[in-house]
Protein backbone atom coordinates (compact mmCIF):
# COMPACT_ATOMS: atom_id res chain seq x y z
CA UNK A 1 0.00 0.00 0.00
CA UNK A 2 1.37 3.15 -1.05
CA UNK A 3 2.09 5.50 2.10
CA UNK A 4 1.09 9.09 3.00
CA UNK A 5 2.90 11.14 5.25
CA UNK A 6 1.40 12.16 8.32
CA UNK A 7 -1.02 13.79 9.08
CA UNK A 8 -3.61 12.60 7.12
CA UNK A 9 -6.70 14.61 7.03
CA UNK A 10 -9.04 14.94 4.01
CA UNK A 11 -12.31 16.99 3.06
CA UNK A 12 -14.58 15.80 0.56
CA UNK A 13 -17.24 18.65 -0.35
CA UNK A 14 -20.36 17.84 -1.97
CA UNK A 15 -24.05 18.92 -2.28
CA UNK A 16 -25.61 16.04 -0.29
CA UNK A 17 -25.68 11.96 0.52
CA UNK A 18 -29.14 11.02 0.73
CA UNK A 19 -29.73 10.14 -3.18
CA UNK A 20 -29.06 6.85 -4.38
CA UNK A 21 -26.89 8.30 -7.13
CA UNK A 22 -23.32 6.95 -8.42
CA UNK A 23 -21.46 9.76 -7.45
CA UNK A 24 -22.66 9.40 -4.11
CA UNK A 25 -22.01 5.95 -4.05
CA UNK A 26 -18.27 6.47 -5.37
CA UNK A 27 -17.77 8.97 -2.48
CA UNK A 28 -18.99 6.81 0.06
CA UNK A 29 -16.64 3.79 -1.34
CA UNK A 30 -13.77 6.00 -1.43
CA UNK A 31 -14.17 7.54 2.11
CA UNK A 32 -15.11 4.39 3.76
CA UNK A 33 -11.52 2.78 1.89
CA UNK A 34 -9.79 5.59 3.48
CA UNK A 35 -11.01 5.49 7.10
CA UNK A 36 -10.81 2.06 7.55
CA UNK A 37 -6.70 2.71 6.54
CA UNK A 38 -6.29 5.28 8.80
CA UNK A 39 -7.20 8.49 7.21
CA UNK A 40 -9.32 11.44 9.22
CA UNK A 41 -12.12 11.83 7.01
CA UNK A 42 -14.71 14.90 7.11
CA UNK A 43 -17.56 15.27 4.15
CA UNK A 44 -18.81 18.57 4.21
CA UNK A 45 -22.24 19.05 2.60
CA UNK A 46 -24.60 21.59 1.57
CA UNK A 47 -28.02 20.14 0.63
CA UNK A 48 -28.40 17.22 3.47
CA UNK A 49 -30.80 18.54 5.81
CA UNK A 50 -30.66 15.81 8.21
CA UNK A 51 -31.58 13.25 5.78
CA UNK A 52 -29.49 9.74 6.41
CA UNK A 53 -26.96 9.08 3.41
CA UNK A 54 -28.45 6.59 1.37
CA UNK A 55 -25.04 4.35 1.71
CA UNK A 56 -23.55 3.54 4.76
CA UNK A 57 -20.54 5.42 5.78
CA UNK A 58 -17.81 4.07 8.11
CA UNK A 59 -18.59 5.53 12.04
CA UNK A 60 -15.17 7.07 12.26
CA UNK A 61 -16.26 9.37 9.14
CA UNK A 62 -17.22 13.13 10.52
CA UNK A 63 -20.25 14.74 8.40
CA UNK A 64 -20.87 18.24 8.17
CA UNK A 65 -23.84 20.26 6.95
CA UNK A 66 -23.77 23.89 6.07
CA UNK A 67 -27.56 24.18 5.37
CA UNK A 68 -26.95 26.27 1.95
CA UNK A 69 -29.60 24.67 0.75
CA UNK A 70 -29.41 25.36 -3.14
CA UNK A 71 -31.82 23.02 -4.16
CA UNK A 72 -34.41 25.18 -2.51
CA UNK A 73 -34.19 26.75 -5.63
CA UNK A 74 -34.80 24.53 -8.12
CA UNK A 75 -38.15 24.86 -10.23
CA UNK A 76 -38.39 28.77 -9.15
CA UNK A 77 -37.74 30.44 -12.35
CA UNK A 78 -34.23 31.93 -13.48
CA UNK A 79 -35.08 35.74 -11.49
CA UNK A 80 -35.01 33.86 -8.32
CA UNK A 81 -31.95 31.87 -8.78
CA UNK A 82 -30.42 35.35 -10.18
CA UNK A 83 -31.71 36.87 -7.08
CA UNK A 84 -30.86 34.37 -4.23
CA UNK A 85 -27.58 32.39 -5.44
CA UNK A 86 -25.16 35.20 -4.88
CA UNK A 87 -26.11 35.28 -1.41
CA UNK A 88 -25.97 31.58 -0.93
CA UNK A 89 -22.67 31.71 -2.19
CA UNK A 90 -21.55 34.46 0.04
CA UNK A 91 -22.64 31.87 2.85
CA UNK A 92 -21.21 28.99 1.65
CA UNK A 93 -17.86 30.67 0.89
CA UNK A 94 -17.83 32.26 4.71
CA UNK A 95 -18.79 28.72 6.34
CA UNK A 96 -16.36 26.31 4.85
CA UNK A 97 -13.83 28.92 4.98
CA UNK A 98 -14.16 28.67 9.12
CA UNK A 99 -14.75 24.64 8.98
CA UNK A 100 -11.48 24.39 7.00
CA UNK A 101 -9.28 26.41 9.02
CA UNK A 102 -11.01 24.78 12.61
CA UNK A 103 -10.15 21.01 10.78
CA UNK A 104 -6.29 22.02 9.31
CA UNK A 105 -7.07 19.28 6.95
CA UNK A 106 -3.97 18.44 4.39
CA UNK A 107 -6.13 18.12 1.43
CA UNK A 108 -9.58 19.42 0.29
CA UNK A 109 -11.37 17.65 -2.19
CA UNK A 110 -13.98 19.33 -4.03
CA UNK A 111 -17.06 17.15 -6.18
CA UNK A 112 -17.42 19.53 -9.13
CA UNK A 113 -20.40 21.53 -7.08
CA UNK A 114 -21.40 24.94 -5.57
CA UNK A 115 -17.82 25.36 -4.43
CA UNK A 116 -15.64 25.01 -7.80
CA UNK A 117 -15.80 28.45 -8.27
CA UNK A 118 -14.11 29.62 -5.19
CA UNK A 119 -12.94 26.66 -3.15
CA UNK A 120 -9.01 27.65 -4.69
CA UNK A 121 -8.67 30.58 -2.83
CA UNK A 122 -9.72 29.92 0.41
CA UNK A 123 -7.14 30.98 2.73
CA UNK A 124 -6.07 27.44 4.94
CA UNK A 125 -3.06 25.44 4.48
CA UNK A 126 -4.85 22.16 2.49
CA UNK A 127 -4.04 21.29 -0.99
CA UNK A 128 -6.79 21.57 -3.48
CA UNK A 129 -8.11 18.88 -5.36
CA UNK A 130 -11.04 18.70 -7.67
CA UNK A 131 -12.98 15.45 -9.18
CA UNK A 132 -15.50 15.82 -11.83
CA UNK A 133 -17.97 12.64 -12.23
CA UNK A 134 -19.33 13.65 -15.62
CA UNK A 135 -17.98 14.62 -19.18
CA UNK A 136 -16.21 18.58 -20.08
CA UNK A 137 -19.49 19.28 -21.63
CA UNK A 138 -22.17 18.21 -18.78
CA UNK A 139 -23.53 21.61 -18.52
CA UNK A 140 -24.29 21.83 -22.36
CA UNK A 141 -25.52 18.64 -22.13
CA UNK A 142 -28.08 19.26 -19.95
CA UNK A 143 -31.00 20.10 -22.73
CA UNK A 144 -31.64 23.57 -22.17
CA UNK A 145 -33.10 25.88 -24.32
CA UNK A 146 -33.36 29.52 -24.53
CA UNK A 147 -31.53 31.60 -21.83
CA UNK A 148 -30.63 28.58 -19.98
CA UNK A 149 -28.96 27.55 -23.00
CA UNK A 150 -26.62 30.59 -23.02
CA UNK A 151 -25.95 30.25 -19.13
CA UNK A 152 -24.69 26.77 -19.49
CA UNK A 153 -22.42 27.52 -22.18
CA UNK A 154 -21.30 30.40 -20.13
CA UNK A 155 -20.39 28.34 -17.16
CA UNK A 156 -19.12 25.97 -19.43
CA UNK A 157 -16.58 28.07 -20.46
CA UNK A 158 -16.14 29.12 -16.92
CA UNK A 159 -15.43 25.71 -15.57
CA UNK A 160 -11.69 25.50 -17.88
CA UNK A 161 -10.83 28.65 -16.16
CA UNK A 162 -11.86 27.42 -12.65
CA UNK A 163 -10.02 23.63 -13.37
CA UNK A 164 -6.82 25.23 -13.74
CA UNK A 165 -6.66 27.02 -10.13
CA UNK A 166 -6.75 23.51 -8.54
CA UNK A 167 -3.33 21.67 -7.51
CA UNK A 168 -4.92 18.39 -8.98
CA UNK A 169 -7.79 18.17 -11.50
CA UNK A 170 -9.05 14.55 -11.36
CA UNK A 171 -11.44 13.27 -14.25
CA UNK A 172 -12.41 9.74 -15.06
CA UNK A 173 -11.72 8.92 -18.54
CA UNK A 174 -8.38 8.90 -20.97
CA UNK A 175 -11.86 10.24 -23.62
CA UNK A 176 -12.63 12.79 -21.11
CA UNK A 177 -9.34 14.39 -20.77
CA UNK A 178 -8.95 14.37 -24.65
CA UNK A 179 -11.93 17.39 -24.15
CA UNK A 180 -10.18 19.94 -21.33
CA UNK A 181 -6.87 20.37 -23.25
CA UNK A 182 -3.09 20.33 -21.94
CA UNK A 183 -3.32 20.59 -18.61
CA UNK A 184 -0.69 20.13 -16.84
CA UNK A 185 -2.62 19.75 -13.24
CA UNK A 186 -4.73 17.29 -14.88
CA UNK A 187 -5.00 13.09 -14.01
CA UNK A 188 -7.44 10.18 -15.02
CA UNK A 189 -8.47 8.08 -12.09
CA UNK A 190 -11.36 6.07 -12.60
CA UNK A 191 -13.98 4.97 -10.57
CA UNK A 192 -13.90 1.68 -8.50
CA UNK A 193 -16.09 -1.29 -9.15
CA UNK A 194 -19.00 -0.47 -6.35
CA UNK A 195 -18.46 -3.84 -4.74
CA UNK A 196 -16.46 -6.94 -4.86
CA UNK A 197 -18.40 -10.63 -5.65
CA UNK A 198 -17.32 -14.03 -6.84
CA UNK A 199 -20.26 -14.90 -8.03
CA UNK A 200 -21.62 -14.36 -11.75
CA UNK A 201 -25.00 -13.94 -13.01
CA UNK A 202 -25.77 -17.51 -14.77
CA UNK A 203 -27.11 -15.54 -17.34
CA UNK A 204 -30.29 -17.76 -17.75
CA UNK A 205 -33.04 -15.38 -16.52
CA UNK A 206 -34.95 -13.41 -19.44
CA UNK A 207 -34.05 -9.97 -17.49
CA UNK A 208 -32.42 -7.03 -18.92
CA UNK A 209 -31.31 -4.35 -16.15
CA UNK A 210 -30.55 -0.60 -16.48
CA UNK A 211 -30.13 1.22 -13.48
CA UNK A 212 -29.98 5.03 -12.82
CA UNK A 213 -32.31 8.38 -12.29
CA UNK A 214 -35.42 8.95 -14.45
CA UNK A 215 -34.52 11.98 -16.02
CA UNK A 216 -33.33 13.52 -18.86
CA UNK A 217 -29.34 12.27 -18.78
CA UNK A 218 -30.26 8.65 -18.95
CA UNK A 219 -32.60 9.37 -22.00
CA UNK A 220 -34.76 5.96 -20.75
CA UNK A 221 -37.42 7.22 -23.21
CA UNK A 222 -35.42 5.79 -25.75
CA UNK A 223 -34.59 1.95 -24.42
CA UNK A 224 -38.23 1.89 -23.60
CA UNK A 225 -38.85 2.42 -27.53
CA UNK A 226 -36.06 0.17 -28.06
CA UNK A 227 -38.18 -2.33 -26.24
CA UNK A 228 -40.88 -2.45 -28.43
CA UNK A 229 -38.64 -3.30 -31.14
CA UNK A 230 -37.32 -6.13 -29.45
CA UNK A 231 -40.92 -7.51 -27.84
CA UNK A 232 -42.06 -8.37 -30.86
CA UNK A 233 -39.38 -10.86 -31.09
CA UNK A 234 -39.12 -11.42 -27.28
CA UNK A 235 -42.38 -10.98 -26.11
CA UNK A 236 -40.79 -13.40 -22.84
CA UNK A 237 -37.83 -11.04 -21.62
CA UNK A 238 -37.99 -7.98 -18.97
CA UNK A 239 -37.17 -5.10 -18.91
CA UNK A 240 -36.33 -3.68 -15.28
CA UNK A 241 -35.15 -0.51 -14.87
CA UNK A 242 -34.09 0.87 -11.29
CA UNK A 243 -33.99 4.27 -10.35
CA UNK A 244 -36.37 7.09 -9.11
CA UNK A 245 -36.62 10.90 -10.46
CA UNK A 246 -38.66 13.96 -11.89
CA UNK A 247 -39.39 11.68 -15.43
CA UNK A 248 -41.09 8.87 -13.94
CA UNK A 249 -44.44 9.96 -14.54
CA UNK A 250 -43.26 10.64 -18.16
CA UNK A 251 -41.63 7.08 -18.53
CA UNK A 252 -44.45 5.20 -17.35
CA UNK A 253 -46.96 6.80 -19.61
CA UNK A 254 -44.85 6.13 -22.51
CA UNK A 255 -44.46 2.73 -21.19
CA UNK A 256 -48.09 2.72 -21.41
CA UNK A 257 -48.76 4.30 -24.70
CA UNK A 258 -46.41 1.33 -26.17
CA UNK A 259 -48.56 -0.80 -24.53
CA UNK A 260 -45.56 -2.94 -22.69
CA UNK A 261 -46.74 -2.57 -18.89
CA UNK A 262 -46.42 -6.39 -18.90
CA UNK A 263 -43.08 -6.07 -20.36
CA UNK A 264 -41.20 -3.39 -18.33
CA UNK A 265 -41.31 -2.40 -14.47
CA UNK A 266 -39.84 0.92 -13.09
CA UNK A 267 -38.33 -0.31 -10.32
CA UNK A 268 -37.60 1.51 -7.03
CA UNK A 269 -33.91 2.12 -5.79
CA UNK A 270 -32.30 -0.83 -3.42
CA UNK A 271 -29.51 -1.13 -1.40
CA UNK A 272 -28.66 -4.26 -2.56
CA UNK A 273 -28.69 -3.69 -6.42
CA UNK A 274 -26.05 -6.55 -6.92
CA UNK A 275 -28.56 -9.24 -6.41
CA UNK A 276 -30.43 -7.05 -8.97
CA UNK A 277 -27.52 -7.59 -11.41
CA UNK A 278 -26.81 -11.21 -10.55
CA UNK A 279 -30.79 -12.07 -11.43
CA UNK A 280 -30.75 -10.17 -14.68
CA UNK A 281 -28.69 -11.53 -17.97
CA UNK A 282 -27.83 -7.86 -19.97
CA UNK A 283 -27.43 -4.28 -18.77
CA UNK A 284 -28.50 -1.80 -21.29
CA UNK A 285 -27.64 1.67 -20.99
CA UNK A 286 -29.14 4.78 -23.21
CA UNK A 287 -27.48 7.83 -21.57
CA UNK A 288 -26.91 11.32 -22.98
CA UNK A 289 -23.79 11.85 -21.33
CA UNK A 290 -21.59 10.11 -18.38
CA UNK A 291 -18.71 10.56 -15.85
CA UNK A 292 -17.83 6.40 -16.06
CA UNK A 293 -21.00 4.79 -15.30
CA UNK A 294 -21.39 3.06 -12.46
CA UNK A 295 -23.99 0.86 -13.77
CA UNK A 296 -21.76 -0.78 -16.52
CA UNK A 297 -18.93 -1.56 -13.77
CA UNK A 298 -21.52 -3.09 -11.64
CA UNK A 299 -23.05 -5.09 -14.32
CA UNK A 300 -19.16 -6.33 -15.74
CA UNK A 301 -18.80 -6.87 -11.91
CA UNK A 302 -21.53 -9.31 -12.42
CA UNK A 303 -20.43 -10.58 -15.90
CA UNK A 304 -23.37 -9.25 -17.66
CA UNK A 305 -22.52 -8.20 -20.93
CA UNK A 306 -23.85 -4.73 -21.97
CA UNK A 307 -25.08 -2.96 -24.61
CA UNK A 308 -24.70 0.94 -24.90
CA UNK A 309 -24.81 4.02 -26.38
CA UNK A 310 -21.00 5.36 -26.94
CA UNK A 311 -21.85 8.55 -25.39
CA UNK A 312 -19.31 11.30 -23.70
CA UNK A 313 -18.00 9.82 -21.84
CA UNK A 314 -17.28 6.63 -20.12
CA UNK A 315 -18.86 3.65 -21.89
CA UNK A 316 -15.70 3.71 -24.67
CA UNK A 317 -13.23 3.00 -21.10
CA UNK A 318 -15.33 -0.03 -20.49
CA UNK A 319 -16.87 -1.82 -23.37
CA UNK A 320 -14.51 -3.09 -26.06
CA UNK A 321 -17.19 -3.87 -28.45
CA UNK A 322 -17.99 -7.56 -29.53
CA UNK A 323 -15.52 -8.47 -26.69
CA UNK A 324 -17.98 -7.64 -23.65
CA UNK A 325 -20.79 -5.81 -25.01
CA UNK A 326 -21.56 -3.63 -27.87
CA UNK A 327 -21.62 0.16 -28.46
CA UNK A 328 -23.91 1.74 -30.56
CA UNK A 329 -24.44 4.90 -31.77
CA UNK A 330 -26.04 7.79 -29.69
CA UNK A 331 -30.05 7.58 -30.99
CA UNK A 332 -29.99 4.87 -32.97
CA UNK A 333 -32.66 3.15 -31.54
CA UNK A 334 -33.43 0.19 -33.92
CA UNK A 335 -29.40 -0.84 -33.92
CA UNK A 336 -29.81 -0.82 -29.96
CA UNK A 337 -32.56 -3.16 -29.93
CA UNK A 338 -30.63 -5.00 -32.29
CA UNK A 339 -28.04 -5.37 -30.07
CA UNK A 340 -30.02 -6.72 -27.30
CA UNK A 341 -31.89 -9.15 -29.60
CA UNK A 342 -28.61 -10.44 -30.94
CA UNK A 343 -27.46 -11.38 -26.91
CA UNK A 344 -31.28 -12.56 -26.30
CA UNK A 345 -31.47 -14.59 -28.98
CA UNK A 346 -27.52 -16.29 -28.68
CA UNK A 347 -26.82 -18.00 -25.44
CA UNK A 348 -23.02 -18.89 -26.41
CA UNK A 349 -22.66 -15.28 -27.57
CA UNK A 350 -24.24 -14.05 -24.43
CA UNK A 351 -22.37 -16.51 -21.80
CA UNK A 352 -18.89 -15.74 -23.95
CA UNK A 353 -19.55 -11.75 -23.40
CA UNK A 354 -20.42 -12.27 -19.59
CA UNK A 355 -17.31 -14.38 -19.10
CA UNK A 356 -15.54 -11.60 -20.72
CA UNK A 357 -16.73 -8.58 -18.78
CA UNK A 358 -15.87 -10.38 -15.77
CA UNK A 359 -12.49 -10.72 -16.55
CA UNK A 360 -12.17 -6.85 -17.60
CA UNK A 361 -14.06 -5.43 -14.12
CA UNK A 362 -10.34 -6.76 -12.82
CA UNK A 363 -9.25 -3.32 -14.58
CA UNK A 364 -11.46 -1.38 -11.73
CA UNK A 365 -10.81 -3.04 -8.02
CA UNK A 366 -10.99 -0.80 -5.23
CA UNK A 367 -7.30 -1.56 -4.79
CA UNK A 368 -5.99 -0.40 -8.20
CA UNK A 369 -8.08 2.40 -8.13
CA UNK A 370 -7.30 3.75 -4.09
CA UNK A 371 -3.91 2.78 -5.02
CA UNK A 372 -3.72 5.96 -7.97
CA UNK A 373 -5.31 8.08 -5.57
CA UNK A 374 -2.92 7.62 -2.51
CA UNK A 375 -0.17 7.83 -5.05
CA UNK A 376 -1.73 11.25 -6.28
CA UNK A 377 -1.93 12.35 -2.20
CA UNK A 378 1.80 11.56 -1.93
CA UNK A 379 3.06 13.87 -4.98
CA UNK A 380 0.64 16.80 -3.51
CA UNK A 381 1.92 15.89 -0.44
CA UNK A 382 6.16 16.06 -1.42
Amino acid sequence: METVNKPKRIIYCLSSLYKAGGMERVVTNKANYLARHGFEITIITTDQKQRKPYFDLHPAIARVDLGINYEDSNGKGLFHKLSTYPKRQRLHRSLLQGHLLRLKADMVISLFDHDVSFLWRLKDSSHKILEIHFSRFKRVQYGKKGIWAIINKYRSQLDLKYVKKYRRFVVLTEEDRSYWGNLKNLVVIPNANSFQTESLSPLNQKVVIAVGRLDHQKRFEDLIQAWALVCLDFPDWQLHIFGDGEQKSFLQDLINSWNLSRNIRLCAPVHDIKAEYLNSSIAAMTSRYEGLPMALLEAQACGLPMVSYACKCGPRDIIESGKNGFLVTEGDIPAFAERLKQLMGNDELRYTLGLKAKFMSQRFTEEKVMQKWLKLFNEVQR
